[in-house]
């Protein structure tokens, strides 16, 4: 695989460092050797300081440390989703000082290097690629949608949840490695740049495609993969939430993808949408159900994304939610996702 390492300049504690989060805990598209944040956490483990489990992923206080300390650097992957994809200004230059040691660049956001003279000026200079994960299909390339959803005979899942950044996209991985550890055949369809980083091979880039061509690409992604490997389920990974103001997004999963079945995440600290008051507050977890429900999915699970909390706490709210809703509550990050297995296996056809 590409050795690459992640560019997070002191975000790696922040929820906009959800790539780096993701490509850390795991990606078949790059080994991922190093990330650059800050000269606070230098020496630290990236896995040890994410979660506590050590992955043997050294964090750098700046870009000419992992470079003096690592050998082979083929590529640095750009490991923040800011809101509205901007670079950050303090990005530049270390992505400029990275494509002079030869280092190709991976960008997962909106504003694309390769719309920047200069950096494709360097870039060609040095022998270098820079790749916009994020740049849109062309139309002729684009699917709209047709009904050959109706003739997925697999139970489709969508991993949705109640606000941004919640953990879908691990959760939807989780599950689907637990799938295939218990002998069922899974597949994740990825509707976000970092799934696409971690390897995903069915799914498209969700907030880069044309709202038109949206439940086309959605349905494409899932009827391929149903039809290429037979998979016993398919987990959809969520995006946004149902009523996050600034970009509703999940109806798309429930009609157009016509999941049947959701795993709802949710954060029992967080109050508003994106930690932002002017934004309002996130609806509560009941009345999200109840509006999955009459769309016609079932909620067959929440899990709990646990910011804030104590380990008291999680295992807590865990309990309380287990003992309010009456479907399993999963903790993916303290106990992984197996207690779902029961319950998939009952909806295998």
């Amino acid at each position: 695989m590409n050795k690459a390492i992640i560019l997070t300049n002191g975000l790696l504690v922040k929820n906009d460092a959800k790539t780096a989060h993701g490509l850390i805990r795991g990606t078949e598209r790059f080994e991922i050797i190093g990330v650059v944040d800050c000269p606070e956490n230098e020496g630290k483990d990236a896995g040890d300081f994410l979660d506590g489990k050590n992955r043997n992923i050294p964090i750098f206080g700046s870009l000419a440390s992992a470079i003096s300390n690592l050998k082979n650097i083929e590529s640095l992957v750009i490991g923040v989703a800011t809101i509205g994809g901007i670079l950050p200004p303090d990005m530049v230059e270390t992505i400029k000082e990275a494509i002079k040691n030869k280092i190709s660049i991976v960008n997962g956001l909106h504003e694309y290097l390769n719309d920047k003279p200069e950096m494709v000026a360097l870039a060609n200079e040095y022998g270098v690629s820079l790749t916009d994960v994020r740049k849109p299909k062309s139309r002729e390339n684009l699917n709209f949608w047709s009904g050959e959803i109706y003739k997925v005979t697999a139970p489709i899942i969508a991993v949705m949840g109640m606000d941004c950044a919640m953990g879908k996209r691990t959760t939807a991985r989780l599950l689907t490695q637990m799938c295939r550890a218990n002998a069922l055949k899974a597949e994740m369809i990825y509707t976000g740049q970092t799934g696409w980083l971690q390897g995903g091979k069915y799914g498209f880039i969700f907030d880069s495609t044309l709202n038109d061509f949206v439940s086309g690409e959605l349905e494409n992604a899932i009827v391929s993969a149903w039809k290429e490997t037979q998979a016993d389920f398919l987990f959809l990974e969520g995006q946004s939430s149902l009523r996050n103001p600034s970009g509703p997004c999940g109806f798309e999963y429930l009609i157009s993808g016509n999941a049947k079945f959701v795993v709802l995440l949710h954060s029992p600290k967080r109050k508003y949408f994106d930690d932002d008051e002017h934004w309002g507050e996130i609806p509560n977890v009941e009345s999200e159900i109840e509006l999955i429900e009459k769309l016609g999915s079932k909620v067959i699970a929440l899990a709990l994304h646990t910011e804030k909390c104590t380990e008291e706490e999680c295992y807590a709210y865990q309990k309380q939610y287990e003992e309010s809703l009456n479907i399993p509550v999963l903790l993916p990050i303290q106990q992984g996702v197996e207690k779902l297995l029961p319950v998939l296996k009952n909806l295998k056809r």
